[in-house]
């Protein structure tokens, strides 16, 4: 089988962004340098051959979406899978409000303990890597020999560069996980493979990272 480029893109910027609020999966939409974050690298994409392409559901992953779909003849995909890691009680909460008030939770977090999942609906990392690895290989498959471009969230891109460069979950991360950065990789069945990371060229080289994983 030939192998599928894909093409992984973080949403842009949100005003929780700034704020180091916890998103999850509450539907943030983006702020005004988001969108134009979203425009820009819709323009950088725009000679790309792109055959598919998959956002998350949330607003702002749509919305990053839809700008890198305007310049051609494609309609965006959704897909609920490619949704940021459910946070739980997290959720509406800034990192500082989580190590002021809930300590003990804090700390498994920080840790990145692959078996916590906060209160209230969250998801364990080890479960979110298995749901974000299934979910990016099943929509690869469907195009070999093809690009595709997937648009999600932070989360998503951490647990993808894992996937790409064999990184145990709780690896102390030293990648970068910038707004609206463009993401190079391969898949095959035998796996993601890492092609280029964390091009912020179009941004103007200044993009927020994500803290939080």
């Amino acid at each position: 089988m030939d192998p599928t480029r894909v093409i992984a893109v973080r949403h842009g910027e949100t005003a929780w962004n700034v704020d180091t609020r916890i998103q999850g999966q509450l539907d943030i939409g983006l702020n005004d340098i988001g969108l134009w974050q979203a425009e820009r690298v819709g323009r950088a994409l725009e000679d790309e051959p792109v055959a598919a392409i998959y956002a998350s559901d949330l607003s702002r992953a749509w919305q990053t979406a839809q700008a890198i779909a305007k310049p051609r003849n494609l309609a965006v995909q959704p897909e609920p899978g490619l949704r940021e890691r459910a946070f739980g009680h997290f959720e509406g909460r800034t990192f500082a409000d989580i190590d002021a008030t809930l300590p003990a939770e804090a700390r498994l977090w920080r840790s990145r303990d692959p078996e916590f999942a906060p209160h209230g609906g969250g998801e364990s990392l080890l479960t979110f890597r298995d749901r974000i690895t299934g979910v990016a290989a099943r929509l690869a498959a469907k195009h070999p020999g093809e690009l595709v471009v997937m648009v999600a969230h932070g989360g998503v891109m951490d647990v993808l560069y894992r996937a790409a460069t064999r990184q145990e979950l709780q690896a102390p991360r030293t990648w970068h996980l910038g707004n609206a950065a463009i993401n190079r990789l391969l898949w095959t069945p035998q796996g993601f493979t890492l092609v280029g990371w964390a091009d912020i060229a179009h941004l103007d080289g200044d993009a927020l990272d994500e803290s939080s994983t």
